[in-house]
């Protein structure tokens, strides 16, 4: 498909081609991918004859999620617009095929009142069988039709909650960032809290003050959808081993339970003592100690574990 396919109406087509040059050395992420091949199934099915508007809606959000990884093509803004460029292709391609549907069938409807109309110039003693199959076949259509219905209402409302689900979980992340360390691994999303936050040196009770970033964590994890969730206890080198990772059990514990009274699922989350087998910074020095004395939150992805 050429790139002229993918152009909304305000003309960003020659843009794109002049950009291709300087996008070639980055791969298009996948959900661009999967939007411009929504999009051509929208395109070259019946939506484009039978709701045009919807793939012209279609193809303005994928020209933006163009434009935007033309400017940015690592960028998380890129993958968003993309990701909308594809429900937005989708829905037009449901759309179209549902007005399909409908075009067939009053077809279809036409062709049983030429039978009707055939059937009664018949004799009198065939015209009431005529008449009953015709009612069956009008009624299964109906059913037909109210199924169809009802699935247009199902994918327009789930696609409308999953956006607002996906919003809600990014507006969390974003404002959990402000307080605390965030990034994506191949485990999963890691929020990281320093001890020193969160507990006393040597104690394993949360201070007042954790409970107020605890609840702010709470409140990310309960609107982010995704896989079992992990506490993971840290200590630095100071100590005896087995006192490391006993005090760094008792803390994930305790982080881990508070999490619960926030309403984040129990069976959902667990509490791990590691001590001081997985440090980040040197433990030579009090900087790399302090960094070393840390709660970490793994959330694995949906359907696994971290």
């Amino acid at each position: 498909m050429s790139l002229r396919n993918y152009a909304p109406v305000f003309g960003w087509c020659a843009a794109v081609a002049l950009a291709v040059a300087g996008c070639a050395s980055t791969p298009a992420p996948r959900e661009l991918v999967d939007a411009r091949r929504a999009y051509d199934r929208a395109h070259d099915g019946p939506a484009r004859e039978l709701v045009p508007a919807q793939v012209l809606a279609a193809q303005q959000a994928l020209g933006r999620a163009e434009q935007a990884f033309m400017d940015e093509p690592e960028a998380q803004r890129t993958r968003d617009l993309a990701y909308i460029a594809q429900r937005r292709a989708e829905i037009a391609e449901a759309q179209g095929a549902l007005a399909a549907d409908y075009r067939d069938k009053a077809r279809a409807q036409q062709e049983i009142g030429r039978i009707q109309a055939a059937a009664q110039a018949r004799a009198q003693a065939d015209l009431s069988q005529t008449r009953q199959e015709v009612a069956s076949q009008q009624k299964e259509l109906a059913t037909q039709r109210q199924m169809l219905v009802n699935q247009e209402q199902q994918l327009t409302a789930e696609q409308r909650a999953r956006r607002d689900a996906e919003r809600r979980a990014s507006a969390a992340i974003a404002s959990l960032e402000k307080i605390a360390a965030v990034k994506e691994e191949a485990r999963g999303l890691v929020i990281t809290l320093n001890g020193s936050v969160l507990f006393a040196t040597g104690e394993s009770t949360l201070l007042p003050i954790a409970r107020d970033r605890l609840q702010e964590v709470a409140r990310a994890l309960n609107d982010k959808p995704g896989g079992a969730i992990v506490v993971e206890g840290h200590t630095d080198s100071i100590g005896s081993q087995s006192r490391n990772e006993e005090l760094s059990r008792q803390r994930a514990e305790s982080v881990r339970d508070y999490l619960v009274t926030q309403g984040v699922e129990p069976d959902r989350i667990r509490a791990a003592g590691l001590g001081d087998r997985r440090p980040i910074a040197d433990n030579k020095t009090p900087e790399g100690r302090a960094n070393n004395r840390r709660v970490e939150i793994v959330i694995g992805r949906e359907g696994g574990a971290p």
